[in-house]
């Protein structure tokens, strides 16, 4: 294992029922794929607390906490004061996932807006990046995304891209950082690939969004976070890159962005 380049899943969810009773393993068959840190997204802050203890048991895991867009409007409004509060644990290190879902939930495209907008302000006043999920919603992404930044510069992932190249130059254009998925890994995924390849690679992360989107082979099963390698050797092939340079480059990414992450230090 000492040998394997070292990644980090930058996006799972390791408090969702697939993975109950089974997070210790779940962790070392990371480790054993060089997938040596894990970022476990809250989606609903109510489910703050134990997303929290999955962090404080793990040395791996780190976390982040936020209203996902498709339960924006079944949930209580976020506040940016309880955001911040949030944000003062040692292993907090994102707001969010936050972002527009118009797929499945644009009858609630304005309360999404208002919630988006809160978490920004938060990662604008903690200087913690802003964890962002897109779907079917480019053109008022990028409008939210410029108009706040111009308020007030903040740092950002688009989680899970998969949309469009124009949605990735504007992203890019604000100095924000793509991740890819196992969605990049798909054969018919050719489009999105050439997105990513005509990005700098230096704003590049990967993720698994576990359970979710497990690339092949496994895809259609159960994603874990250990599978975050098989993604990353596609995007080493997408940037023409040994894998175990492209995998330094997105750890170098992932600790430019997620700061709070690299500095981190376990309490003696």
């Amino acid at each position: 294992m000492s040998n394997t380049p070292q990644i980090t899943d930058s996006h799972c969810h390791l408090d969702f029922p697939d993975f109950e009773g089974q997070l210790d393993q779940i962790v070392a068959n990371a480790a054993e794929a060089g997938v040596t840190r894990m970022v476990t997204i809250c989606t609903r802050l109510r489910n703050e607390p134990t997303v929290r203890a999955i962090a404080e048991t793990h040395a791996q895991v780190f976390y982040a906490a936020g209203t996902h867009p498709m339960s924006a409007a079944d949930e209580p409004m976020a506040t940016v004061d309880e955001l911040i509060s949030l944000s003062a644990h040692p292993k907090f290190v994102g707001i969010g996932e936050t972002g527009l879902d118009y797929h499945y939930t644009a009858d609630s495209a304005e309360v999404q807006k208002q919630s988006l907008r809160i978490h920004i302000e938060a990662a604008q006043r903690t200087g913690l990046p802003l964890i962002i999920h897109a779907r079917a919603a480019d053109d008022d992404m990028a409008r939210i995304l410029a108009e706040e930044h111009r308020n007030a510069p903040y740092f950002c992932v688009m989680h899970c891209f998969s949309s469009t190249a124009e949605l990735a130059k504007a992203a890019l254009d604000l100095g924000f950082y793509l991740s890819m998925s196992g969605i990049a890994a798909f054969p018919k995924s050719q489009e999105l690939r050439d997105i990513f390849a005509s990005a700098p690679v230096d704003r590049i992360l990967v993720e698994t969004d576990a359970p979710y989107l497990a690339p092949p082979p496994y895809r259609g099963k159960r994603n874990e976070p250990a599978y975050t390698a098989h993604t990353a050797r596609k995007g080493a092939e997408v940037f023409g890159m040994d894998y175990a340079d492209f995998a330094a480059q997105t750890q170098a990414n992932f600790d430019r962005l997620f700061t709070k992450a690299a500095t981190y230090k376990a309490a003696a």
